[in-house]
């Protein structure tokens, strides 16, 4: 056969899966559906942000943060992140409805997966800009996900590529992965292709499908997340079309997961159908905790305060979606307009600001009545208690059918400032069914021998909510997975 291990897909999950076949000997095709320029899937629209499990500075410090100065560490405050945390907030955030065995290996495999990326070339930094606050002249990192790849999700994807072309992976562009080819006794031997040329199948030991959720086609998100997700915007790249899950179950794969949930989050209204490679992630708009937001009715619709960021952002695009226009305004007044992430002053915003709440709703076009009383309640019901916004501060509201459950600070301080969001999908939560060796499940619960799956793809991890910083940890973890058991079956295919 020409190759040991074909892995569709190219973006994280792929290229691990790739690169972790190749080290261990396996001769190894990517086949990404994409042309060239558009290459890198979703996780090149990403943050590049990773959550693993680690005991605070001194350790990343060992072989993951290798570049930081001395003065670089003593600025910065970075806590624990334990793996009994980790696995906890993980089963919290997902009600307990998370697959315990692939979330322990998740939680468990994700700090050496670090180190490991690492060593291929990786470069990683500490995410200031949008995961700390300065407290007292340092950097106060908060919420889980402190580390990013040097470049975000573009940069991570774009050194994982040239690393696979030093270590002589083949990558092949415009060619999607269709179908897979089966012997009898249900082997999978080979990949059904569709190129600008025509059709063509292409053989090998072992297949690793890493090319994303079903997030990209509008007909599939109606199917399984309901009816209106046809009219979301995708935040990342338009080729996730759900061909991988697809052609899984076409052999019998079983289904697995959360199919009617998915990540979405707050993202500007103004912003293209899909993910735009110039702007990448800044169309997102997630310093809410810092103010509120309200729907066209002027009503609030969340607790913006429940928790970090990075545990409600994926949940909370989804409540933008069941609100009039699919549409949420965010409102800050000047206390906190400076710690707004970087995302809040590109150019690419939809914004208004006034110095009265009934002028910004004039330029909102909303009720300015109905936004005044909103937000008087808001503040009425605000607490006494000191306002911290790098921790779980306790300061709440009282007396409000939503409440704010930390950070609930006054909105009084003109001029106003307000960003128009609606929600932008990420990925689909539902999925295959894999083992603790990255095998696909059949029906029948035994493994579909020479295939493989990582990535968006993989069912049983997330369900209704997402802890930020997780897809691209498991789209590691499962790909170097993946990829060490697609190479170990190939030998024995010799």
């Amino acid at each position: 056969m020409a190759y040991d291990v074909v892995v569709a897909g190219a973006g994280n999950a792929a290229l691990c899966a790739a690169l972790s076949a190749r080290e261990n000997g396996a001769k190894v095709l990517v086949l990404e559906r994409a042309p060239e320029s558009e290459r890198g899937g979703n996780s090149y629209f990403t943050a590049g942000g990773f959550r693993f499990a680690h005991d605070g500075l001194d350790d990343v410090c060992q072989d993951i943060l290798t570049d930081l100065s001395d003065a670089e560490r003593n600025q910065i405050v970075l806590p624990k992140h334990t793996r009994q945390f980790f696995y906890d907030q993980l089963m919290e955030i997902t009600h307990h409805q998370s697959d315990e065995s692939l979330a322990n290996l998740l939680v468990d495999r994700s700090r050496p997966t670090m180190a490991w990326l690492r060593s291929h070339g990786i470069r990683f930094v500490p995410m200031f800009g949008r995961q700390s606050y300065l407290v007292d002249g340092k950097h106060h990192f908060y919420g889980g996900v402190n580390i990013e790849a040097v470049g975000g999700g573009a940069g991570l994807v774009e050194a994982e590529i040239a690393r696979a072309e030093k270590l002589g992976i083949e990558i092949r562009y415009d060619t999607a992965a269709i179908g897979l080819v089966q012997e009898k006794n249900r082997v999978v031997t080979g990949v059904k292709v569709r190129t600008k040329g025509g059709y063509d199948e292409i053989e090998t030991k072992a297949v690793i499908l890493a090319c994303g959720g079903f997030e990209s086609n509008p007909e599939m998100r109606v199917r399984y997340l309901g009816p209106g997700w046809d009219l979301c915007r995708v935040r990342g790249t338009r080729h996730n079309m759900g061909e991988g899950i697809n052609m899984a179950l076409a052999i019998g794969a079983r289904p697995y997961g959360n199919w009617s949930s998915c990540h979405a989050c707050e993202w500007d209204i103004s912003a293209p159908p899909y993910g735009d490679r110039w702007v990448l992630d800044n169309f997102q708009k997630h310093s809410y905790p810092l103010g509120i937001m309200v729907n066209l009715d002027c009503d609030r619709f969340v607790d913006e305060g429940e928790n970090y960021r990075n545990l409600t952002y994926a949940k909370f695009g989804r409540e933008i979606m069941k609100q009039p226009r699919r549409t949420a305004i965010q409102i800050f007044d000047q206390q906190t307009v400076k710690m707004l992430r970087d995302e809040y002053r590109i150019k690419e915003v939809t914004k208004a600001e006034a110095n009265t709440i009934a002028e910004l709703a004039e330029q909102l076009e909303v009720d300015p009545a109905a936004l005044e009383k909103t937000v008087n309640e808001y503040n009425a019901a605000c607490g006494p208690e000191p306002y911290n916004p790098a921790i779980l501060d306790g300061k709440k509201t009282t007396g409000l059918r939503v409440p704010k459950s930390n950070w609930a600070l006054p909105i009084n301080k003109p001029p106003y400032v307000a960003y128009v969001t609606t929600t932008g999908i990420t990925f689909t939560f539902g999925g295959l069914q894999v083992n603790t060796s990255g095998e696909v499940q059949d029906m029948t619960d035994q493994s579909i021998p020479g295939l493989y799956a990582a990535g968006e793809l993989v069912g049983g991890l997330f369900f209704e909510n997402y802890p930020g910083g997780t897809g691209l940890m498991s789209g590691s973890v499962f790909g170097k997975l993946a990829g060490e058991s697609a190479a170990s079956y190939s030998k024995g295919k010799n």
